[in-house]
C-alpha cells in the first residue's frame, strides 16, 4: 500500500508539473501572433517582389498582387537583352570585383588591427581603441561630398579603384567583434610561440589565424556584404552615363526613372531576386560559423 500511494503521489506531482498557468500560455500565445504578424507584414514586400519578377507584364501593377501570367523572360531578357539602361551582366560583374577585392583588404584590416588591439601592448593603445569607437559612431555618408572630392583630384572618380578605397579605408574601426574572439584565445599559446621565436607576424598567421576560422568567416561576408549592398557611395562616385560603368544597385536604381519605370519595372524585380540569392545562400551556408563568431566576441571586450 505504500508502495501505491507513493506511485500516486509521484504521479500527481508530475501532473502539478505539467499543469500550465493560463496566464502564461494566454500570454505566449499573444507574442507569437504579434511575432507572425510582424514577420508577415517583413516579408509580404518581399513575396510581392519574387511574384512581380515572374509576371508577363512588364510595368507596374499595384492592382494586383500575383500577376495574370507567369513566365521567365525577364530573367531571361535581363542578361540577354542589353542596352544603355539594362546592362545586368555588366553590373554583376562590376560589383563582383569590387566586392572581392574589398573583401580581401578590409578582412585584412579589421582582422589586424583586432589583431594589434587584443594581443599587442604599446603606449596609446586604450586611446587608439577609443578613437576608434568614436569614429563608428558617425555615419559613414556624413563624409561623402569630402570623399567625392578627394578622389576627383585623385583622378578616381568614375572607377572602380575609387570605389574599393572608399569601402576599404576605414574598415579597420570594426575591429571590435574580431578584437573580442581574439581575447578569448589563451595568452598562454602566444607567449610560448614567442619564447620559440616566433615574431608577431608568425604568431599572428601561424596561431591566431588557425584558431579564428568562425571570426574570419563573419569578417569575409560582412566585407562582403558591404559594396554589394552599397548604394549611396555608388551613385555619387560613379557619374558615368555608360550603363557599362555601373554597378548592381545603381543599374537597378536607373531602371525606376520615370522615362523607363514602365517597360523595365518587372526586370527590376528580377534583378533584385538574381542579387539576393547569393547572399542568402552565403548565410544560410555560414550562419553557424556567425553565430559561433558572434557570442565567442561578446565573452570579452
Amino acid at each position: 500500500m505504500n508502495e501505491i500511494s507513493r506511485t500516486n503521489s509521484a504521479a500527481i506531482r508530475v501532473k502539478k508539473r505539467r499543469h500550465v498557468n493560463p496566464r502564461l500560455l494566454t500570454g505566449d500565445i499573444v507574442r507569437h501572433l504579434v511575432l507572425a504578424l510582424l514577420a508577415a507584414i517583413w516579408l509580404v514586400p518581399i513575396l510581392w517582389l519574387v511574384c512581380t519578377s515572374f509576371s508577363a507584364f512588364e510595368g507596374r501593377n499595384i492592382l494586383r498582387f500575383f500577376p495574370e501570367e507567369w513566365t521567365f523572360s525577364n530573367y531571361i531578357r535581363l542578361f540577354s537583352d542589353t542596352d544603355s539602361v539594362s546592362n545586368f551582366p555588366a553590373w554583376f560583374t562590376n560589383t563582383f570585383i569590387v566586392a572581392c577585392f574589398t573583401c580581401v583588404i578590409s578582412s585584412m584590416f579589421v582582422l589586424m588591427v583586432a589583431y594589434a588591439t587584443s594581443c599587442m601592448r604599446f603606449r596609446g593603445r586604450r586611446a587608439l581603441m577609443n578613437t576608434g569607437v568614436l569614429l563608428g559612431l558617425f555615419p559613414g555618408f556624413l563624409t561623402m561630398i569630402c570623399i567625392y572630392y578627394i578622389l576627383k583630384e585623385l583622378k578616381l572618380t568614375d572607377t572602380h579603384a575609387g570605389l574599393i578605397l572608399v569601402y576599404s579605408g576605414s574598415s579597420g574601426l570594426g575591429y571590435l567583434i574580431a578584437k573580442g574572439f581574439f581575447d578569448t584565445i589563451s595568452r598562454s599559446m602566444i607567449d610560448a610561440a614567442k619564447l620559440d621565436g616566433a615574431s608577431e607576424a608568425e604568431v599572428f598567421w601561424k596561431v591566431i589565424l588557425p584558431l579564428s576560422k568562425p571570426i574570419i568567416v563573419y569578417t569575409v561576408i560582412s566585407a562582403f556584404l558591404m559594396p554589394w549592398m552599397d548604394f549611396i557611395f555608388s551613385n555619387i562616385i560613379i557619374k558615368s552615363r555608360l550603363s557599362g560603368d555601373w554597378t548592381v544597385a545603381v543599374g537597378l536604381f536607373n531602371m525606376l526613372h520615370k522615362s523607363s519605370v514602365n517597360t523595365y519595372f518587372s526586370r527590376f524585380c528580377a534583378g533584385g531576386v538574381l542579387v539576393s540569392i547569393p547572399i542568402s545562400v552565403l548565410f544560410v551556408i555560414m550562419q553557424k560559423f556567425y553565430v559561433e563568431s558572434v557570442t565567442g566576441g561578446s565573452v570579452k571586450g
